[in-house]
């Protein structure tokens, strides 16, 4: 498989996440963190996509800067969503365990927008 097909399987599981999360807003009660964490899952595939798609070695992490700074090897330009890898981090793993970690509505609406600029910056950077 070449490292487009391969970059294209990570970016369609990316999409399940966000799709996920994005449905997942319409529970009531919303569940918080796993809308996060999803949003957090989706810009993780989305990184791993792109580093694929340059032919980079994946490592098993779900540290969002540190897939960044990968992803800024390749591409300079990825410092643009350094905000957005920052915002998203910590769901990746505080939020599948019991940990008090407060996260009210206007963190998911924040999470999901990171989360979108991040596929769509990923997206346009993969033509």
């Amino acid at each position: 498989m070449d490292n487009k097909s391969i970059a294209n399987e990570w970016f369609a599981f990316a999409d399940y996440d966000l799709e996920s999360a994005k449905f997942l807003l319409q529970m009531n009660p919303q569940p918080l963190e796993i809308i996060c964490y999803h949003c957090q899952q989706s810009a993780e595939k989305y990184l791993k996509g792109y580093i694929a798609l340059k032919g980079g070695k994946l490592i098993k992490t779900h540290d969002l800067t540190l897939l960044n700074k990968i992803c800024k090897k390749y591409d300079q330009d990825f410092q643009q969503i350094d905000d957005d890898t920052i915002e998203l981090v910590d769901y990746g793993v505080q939020v599948r365990y019991p940990f008090n970690l407060e996260i009210e509505e206007h963190d998911v609406i924040t999470a999901i927008e990171s989360a979108e600029r991040i596929r769509e910056f990923v997206l346009n950077k993969a033509d």
